[in-house]
């Protein structure tokens, strides 16, 4: 007798069915949860900023059209409002005129040359073996976080006209003595050489991490093709480090616009206000005459300036990327 096995159909797995309004609540659980998370990452960096930038600046904004000082500090009954007149004033100032060129002297010829010499140095130093690289990139590095006064005090000691080792050198060669701190231009000079050798490390190693991103293969291509040392450095490394340089240069034109640490430990902003900047002037108005409305006033100038050049910066960038 033959048996006919019977064809056994597969049954479906139980499942509870949901209703389009459970599946629409459950997406919307879903859609919030992961629209909340970068928040709470970058909720602190948020109320730092709120706290310790736009507060503050709100306030000066606020203090810039009063006449505080010390004493309105102690009685806000005694602060009276004086609308423009601190900006009127401000314009008026030959002080002000002259922290403002010098800052921007600082600016033109600082801002350059950070860039120009972190570029150089990361170059030199991306071919280099690796004890070298170690070596030289801790030495060039070291400048940028040791403390300014230690560094005015080395550097006071090597701009003394008298027993300096700078002018022992020119004495040396038969070239006389330079007073590097003591004539007004020359001291703005000696203070950009001061801050250039300053901030040279911490750019040089953003230009070394951009060029170490640079693929192997496009140098490879470029020995292919025939191409020399200069011709892939203009053609192939100098337009890779095209966003490197756009950070760099922003956030050295901020630094350089805001020039104060090196002023004010070595020189105080003399001789003859020949090293006054923007930011020192701020400070002794603010800090040394108790003026708080009149320094208000001018650290928001300052600010516009800020504001102005980072705007022209992206601008510009922007263009040459379209």
């Amino acid at each position: 007798m033959t048996i006919i096995s019977e064809r056994k159909v597969p049954r479906k797995p139980f499942s509870l069915s949901l209703s389009p309004i459970i599946l629409y609540e459950e997406e919307r659980y879903v859609n919030q949860k992961n629209a909340l998370t970068p928040w709470m990452f970058i909720g602190p960096a948020v109320l730092l900023l709120i706290a310790f930038s736009f507060i503050p600046i709100l306030i000066s904004l606020l203090i810039s059209f009063t006449d505080m000082n010390l004493i309105g500090l102690r009685n806000w009954d005694m602060v009276d409002t004086v609308g423009l007149e601190n900006f009127i004033a401000l314009f008026q100032d030959p002080l002000f005129h002259t922290a403002i060129f010098n800052t921007l002297v600082y600016v033109s010829i600082g801002v350059p040359l950070v860039i120009i010499c972190s570029l150089g140095v990361a170059l030199l130093l991306n071919y280099m073996t690796s004890k070298l690289f170690t070596f030289f990139r801790v030495l060039f590095y070291v400048p940028s976080i040791t403390n300014i006064v230690a560094i005015a005090v080395v550097w006071g000691f090597l701009y003394n006209m008298d027993v300096g080792l700078f002018n022992f050198i020119l004495n040396s060669l038969g070239l006389g003595k330079v007073p590097w701190l003591e004539h007004p231009f020359i001291a703005k000079i000696s203070l950009i050489i001061l801050a250039v050798w300053k901030g040279i490390g911490i750019n040089m190693l953003i230009y070394l991490a951009a060029l170490q991103s640079i693929p192997k293969s496009f140098y490879e291509a470029a020995d292919m093709d025939g191409a020399n040392k200069f011709q892939k450095l203009r053609y192939i490394t100098i337009p890779s480090l095209s966003y490197a340089t756009f950070f760099v240069t922003v956030t050295t034109l901020i630094g350089w616009l805001q020039f104060f640490e090196e002023p004010f430990v070595m020189t105080g902003g003399g001789p003859l206000d020949g090293t006054m900047s923007m930011a020192l002037f701020i400070y002794e108005r603010g800090f040394q005459y108790n003026e708080f409305g009149y320094a208000a006033a001018a650290s928001l100038i300052l600010f516009v300036f800020i504001i102005v050049a980072t705007l022209i910066q992206f601008t510009f960038n922007k263009s040459k990327e379209n």
